[in-house]
């Protein structure tokens, strides 16, 4: 779509899937992302620090996947290599990450990525009405019912908390 600021929101725009940019100030000094967000974001009005996700590209056997889950939380590998029916994950390289996806570290959006990559999701989005990913640009998220990125994004639910 012309004019959409970011691959995620063309993305989000073309399928008609509801949602809210939300932006805040990025620091760019700063290089705990998510962490950045859960401080901006749980200043506004009715968000939680729970309903904050961040998107890690775990390195599996086969290649790049994705695991999505609330950005102050620590994330269990070996839960996310079961979820993906894989023996084994660890972190992705970050230029293998950013070449896959087509975002920078710290803006890496389950939306529009460069390359469809297998996801799962935190079971514990469910519980939220909206849930908050980012849009594809440092210091922007979207606010989006967990069942559209769920459904959009192919992904699969598993518990990925350490």
């Amino acid at each position: 779509m012309a004019g959409a600021a970011t691959p995620a929101l063309t993305a989000l725009i073309a399928a008609g899937v509801p949602h809210e940019v939300v932006k805040f100030g990025h620091d760019p000094r700063q290089h705990s992302f998510g962490i950045e967000a859960v401080h901006a974001l749980t200043k506004a009005d009715g968000i939680a620090a729970e309903q904050i996700y961040k998107t890690l590209i775990i390195a599996v056997p086969d290649g790049l996947a994705v695991a999505i889950l609330p950005a102050s939380s620590k994330l269990s590998l070996k839960a996310a290599a079961a979820a993906l029916g894989v023996t084994k994950a660890t972190m992705a390289d970050q230029r293998a990450a950013e070449r896959a996806t087509g975002y920078v570290l710290g803006a890496v959006s389950p939306f529009g990525q460069r390359t469809r990559l297998s996801t799962v999701v935190d079971s514990g989005a469910m519980a939220w009405e909206r849930m908050y990913v980012s849009a594809g640009r440092r210091g922007w998220d979207v606010a989006v019912a967990p069942g559209d990125l769920i459904t959009l994004i192919d992904a699969g639910t598993a518990e990925l908390r350490a």
